[in-house]
């Protein structure tokens, strides 16, 4: 059983930032690949970014790029994700994911693929 523990969510102005942190339990965190999702309200769970387990492999979502930083420190068991220039449409729960036996190096963005959720973080940006 894998425990995901995400961190750092809250209100901000639009043009802020944040750094979202998702702590991980496991002695193999490294091997696993990790992803961000947000759902707002009314709408389908999308993936936001994602890292394979080398971290050499990223995904980001179109509406992110430039903005969103993935990152992870295998030492620390967490992953975070920096969030600048924050937009009103960035509002949302966002989820960390991870998939625990990925047989490629690769960014993974559909939510089907991951194994374990977080609880989820509360961000909402004001205008």
């Amino acid at each position: 059983q894998v425990q995901l523990v995400e961190s750092g969510g809250g209100l901000v102005q639009a043009g802020g930032s944040l750094r979202l942190s998702c702590a991980a339990s496991g002695r193999t965190f490294s091997s696993y690949a990790m992803g961000w999702f947000r759902q707002a309200p009314g709408k389908e769970r999308e993936v936001v970014v994602a890292i394979s387990w080398s971290g050499g492999n990223t995904y980001y979502a179109e509406s992110v790029k430039g903005r969103f930083t993935i990152s992870r420190d295998n030492a620390k068991n967490t992953v975070y994700l920096q969030k600048n220039s924050l937009k009103p449409e960035d509002t949302a729960v966002y989820y960390c994911a991870a998939k625990i036996t990925p047989h490629y190096a690769s960014a993974y963005i559909f939510p089907t693929a991951y194994d374990y959720w977080g609880q989820g973080t509360q961000v909402t940006v004001s205008s």
